[in-house]
């Protein structure tokens, strides 16, 4: 009998939705073929069969949420087959009847195991001491009792929670308004891409010390060229001209296209240039890459970010367009944006957001009153790899390169 378990089909998967399955028990399945649908907190895949044979028993229903590593279903398969492959009859039976009783990940209980030596990572024990937390105090989510980072985010949060200062009610409710104001209530569970932003968020700004650096950008210059290529049959979109510019300052400034290792205490600079682009969409957001983009031409960028925006908004990105980034860009301004303070992608070490152009009067360099087209930029940086000058000073050579297209163009050649 072949046990069919999800596996990590993504970077750094750790549990998927069962969508639907496309078999059922007793439907003989050739090797390869799709058995079922999984829903990854970054994209919908399907999972093949093994091997060639009759499925025996569907486990996990349709709808639930498991980890990596569960077994799905049962495929009983053909003798030849079975030859091939160790075959672990007991093991098995014990893994099924334990699937059978188990409660779905959302509603584990938690395991309080005092007075003992913990099990937890590096990583998590240095969240435990920066945040002056005694990790033997932190109750597990896991069964064996190991402590995850999670586990020591949900801690600080509860001590947090316990301490503040809950006003006292003039007047108490009724049992007819309590009942009516809970009927008020609507629970929306979290979907596994809401899931692992939440989880990737708080890790970031928990283990990152950001700090955001504003400036703001004539874009005059430019638009008027884009302007020009439009007229003349060559329709660019901003985005592409600033990711380029982008990459030219960050060869200048490589702290910034970088990974901090704090266990090692190195600074990994990358010599690739992939950018992430923060794409919305009605799942949560997702941040397909424009991989080598140093080498590619802005008609190419801007080729490439309207087919990844295409695929993030239809569910349709694939793994590949979804790895190994090395700074993020969130381009908020079509949303009308004129500031934010972004959280960094980690383990990044910085991420920038252009918000909304809009015409604005400013001085010129002759002292005259003009109008021109200003947009906002914010930089949060890991401040632990950089200060604020270097920030600084990175965002200028940037804004040089986008307020004369001119010396833009000459760094291409």
């Amino acid at each position: 009998m072949i046990a069919v378990k999800l596996h990590d089909i993504g970077e750094g998967m750790t549990e998927g939705e069962i969508l639907k399955y496309y078999v059922k028990p007793g439907d003989y399945v050739k090797a390869d073929q799709p058995l079922l649908e999984v829903q990854t907190d970054k994209m919908v895949a399907e999972l093949p069969a093994p091997t060639e044979g009759t499925v025996k028993e569907i486990i996990i229903k349709e709808g639930t949420t498991v980890e990596v590593g569960t077994t799905l279903l049962y495929i009983e398969a053909k003798k030849k087959e079975i030859q091939n492959k160790q075959v672990v009859s007991v093991a098995n039976e014990k893994i099924k009847t334990e699937i059978k009783e188990m409660v779905p990940f959302e509603q584990k209980q938690i395991f309080y195991t005092p007075h003992r030596r913990v099990l937890a990572t590096p990583y998590t024990r240095k969240i435990a001491r920066d945040n002056n937390i005694n990790i033997e105090e932190v109750p597990a989510s896991d069964p064996s009792g190991r402590v995850t980072e999670e586990d020591v985010y949900r801690y600080i949060e509860q001590k947090r929670n316990s301490t503040k200062t809950i006003p006292q009610k003039t007047k108490s409710l009724s049992n007819e308004e309590t009942i009516q104001q809970t009927s008020l209530i609507e629970e929306i569970a979290l979907n596994p891409i809401r899931k692992k932003i939440s989880k990737k968020m708080t890790k970031s700004i928990f283990t990152i010390p950001h700090v955001t650096s504003f400036d703001e950008i004539n874009m005059t210059k430019l638009m008027n060229m884009r302007k020009e290529l439009k007229d003349s049959g060559y329709s660019i979109s901003v985005a592409a001209f600033l990711i380029k510019a982008l990459v030219i300052a960050l060869k200048d400034f490589p702290v910034f296209n970088a990974e901090l290792d704090d266990k090692n205490e190195k600074l990994h600079v990358k010599k690739y240039y992939n950018i992430g682009i923060a794409v919305d969409t009605t799942e949560g957001l997702l941040v397909p890459v424009i991989h080598n983009a140093d080498k590619k031409s802005i008609q190419f960028i801007h080729d490439e970010i309207k087919r990844l925006n295409e695929q993030a908004r239809n569910g349709k990105l694939k793994i590949d367009d979804m790895k190994d980034s090395t700074f993020t860009v969130s381009n908020v301004g079509p949303l009308g944006s004129t500031g934010a303070t972004p959280i960094i992608n980690y383990p990044e070490t910085a991420l920038i957001a252009f918000h909304k152009t809009k015409k604005m009067p400013i001085v010129s360099k002759n002292d005259e009153i003009i109008v021109a087209q200003m947009m906002n930029v914010s930089l949060s940086f890991d401040h632990r790899v950089a200060d604020g000058a270097t920030a600084v000073n990175f965002i200028n050579r940037f804004k040089e390169l986008v307020e004369e297209p001119n010396i833009l163009l000459l760094e291409l050649i």
